[in-house]
């Protein structure tokens, strides 16, 4: 009975930065935001204060870090996270008002600065599932999902979704965010936002001097304008974009493997024309078709089918939205109800996303082997938010015991399975249903077989 009673006392070393500085922190993440990186973003911004009182420009810098991190929360209850672990300082705590001031203060241009800093990719080209060949596999999207307060200034930025033709407003404004992804880790490698009723290649164009010679482009058929393409061909990356299938293009040589060669504006494309089929587990079979196109135009290094299974990569780019909009963020409405707090809050956002990738691709890559796709998105930001509240690892290692490399590595997922299913969006009031005569069953199902035959170009004009 004596030993159930036994207590045991201990203590720990927490090092943080000096005086009003101590609140500008988030837990192991600042390591990867440094104090001096935040400071000569602050800089060459000109936002750094010009009188260091209560609330300075780097503490205000990681606060609207944090509002990203915890969502759910107002002002001071985020602030009480952030000076929680700190309780011996005796931080002076500020109003709501006093954090809303800072945040105008700071404005949007650090937070701008700090995510085009932190972007690109984070995996080494030897690791698992990043490249094919020699090139970096990287993916353009879109996502539509994420929503604004239902506000005049707001209104009047973003619009709102008419309902059907009754020309009905409804619901909150949509924000488009449009993302050039790494497929391998699903980090972000550049990102642009705006009005949904600008289309997705308008904000792709922007995000087109992201590409280099090292990376292979994948894009599905919202990226299939001549112009288009033929820009993103001009910055030497590789593409391999899905087309509609109604287009036929001139056929200027049929390749061995059953694909064609044709130009488009003087540039010259590969054509790949397959059929897939599904084998289900129960023996079910689905099958579709697909039309690629490509800038690879050697069948001998890169055959078609190949190609054909490299494309689902692309799918990759919808696993981040899911993890930024659904998990970080757990569906919520944004918090700015004005333009300049709007765009700093997403640029927040998006920081912080793109350092959890970061680490969560670093703890990966210390088991030789492994790839990121097994780390589980859902623990790195659970583990990130209990090192905020206790202010561990600010400047020094995680405990052997904790922190987000091991939280990932303690919960790596199986290894991918292949399985199918219908696209629905699961929202009972969604404008979009299952496609008529969908062939795709609504549960997952796991595919046992995959078969993929090349249909060349006499199939199509028998």
């Amino acid at each position: 009975m004596s030993q159930q009673s036994a207590i045991t006392s201990f203590t720990r070393t927490i090092t943080v930065a000096g005086g009003v500085f101590a609140p500008g922190h988030l837990g192991e993440l600042t390591q990867y935001l440094p104090f001096e990186l935040v400071d000569d973003v602050l800089a060459q911004t000109r936002t750094m204060q010009q009188r260091l009182r209560l609330l300075p420009s780097r503490v205000g810098v990681y606060f609207v870090l944090a509002l990203g991190i915890f969502p759910g929360l107002g002002y001071e209850r985020v602030w009480d996270r952030l000076v929680s672990g700190l309780g011996a300082l005796r931080l002076v705590r500020p109003s709501e008002k006093a954090l809303r001031d800072l945040r105008r203060r700071i404005g949007v241009a650090p937070l701008k600065a700090l995510f085009d800093v932190v972007a690109g990719p984070v995996a080494r080209p030897t690791t698992p599932g990043t490249c094919y060949r020699r090139w970096r596999t990287v993916a353009f999207d879109g996502c539509s999902s994420l929503l604004a307060p239902d506000r005049p200034r707001i209104r009047a930025l973003l619009g709102k979704h008419r309902r059907g033709r009754s020309g009905v407003f409804e619901g909150y404004p949509h924000l488009r965010l449009m993302a050039l992804c790494e497929t391998g880790t699903r980090a972000l490698i550049g990102a642009v936002f705006g009005s949904t009723h600008r289309g997705e290649p308008y904000y792709a164009d922007q995000l087109l001097p992201l590409l280099d010679d090292t990376m292979l482009l994948l894009a599905d058929r919202a990226f299939t304008g001549d112009d288009f393409l033929n820009r993103a061909a001009d910055t030497g990356a590789q593409l391999l974009v899905r087309m509609n299938a109604r287009r036929r293009p001139a056929i200027w040589a049929v390749l061995p493997d059953g694909s064609f060669l044709t130009r488009i504006n003087g540039q010259t494309f590969r054509f790949i024309d397959v059929d897939i089929t599904a084998t289900c587990a129960d023996g079910t079979r689905i099958g579709d078709t697909y039309r690629l196109l490509t800038t690879l135009l050697d069948h001998r290094t890169d055959p078609a089918d190949r190609l054909a299974h490299l494309y689902h990569e692309r799918w990759e780019v919808e696993s981040a939205f899911l993890a930024l909009r659904h998990t970080l963020f757990t569906g919520r409405v944004l918090r700015s109800a004005d333009r300049c707090g709007l765009e700093q809050e997403l640029w927040a956002l998006l920081t912080v996303y793109q350092v959890l990738r970061r680490a969560m691709c670093d703890a990966v890559e210390t088991r030789p082997g492994t790839d990121p796709d097994r780390a589980c998105f859902t623990a790195a930001p659970h583990s990130a938010t209990d090192q905020i509240i206790t202010a561990t690892a600010i400047t020094g290692p995680a405990p052997d015991n904790g922190g987000i490399m091991q939280a990932v590595l303690d919960n790596l997922l199986p290894s991918r399975r292949p399985r199918i299913s219908a696209r629905k969006v699961k929202c009972p009031m969604s404008r979009y249903g299952v496609t008529p005569n969908e062939p795709r069953p609504l549960p997952s199902r796991n595919i046992a077989r995959l078969d993929i035959t090349v249909i060349p170009p006499s199939a199509h004009t028998a």
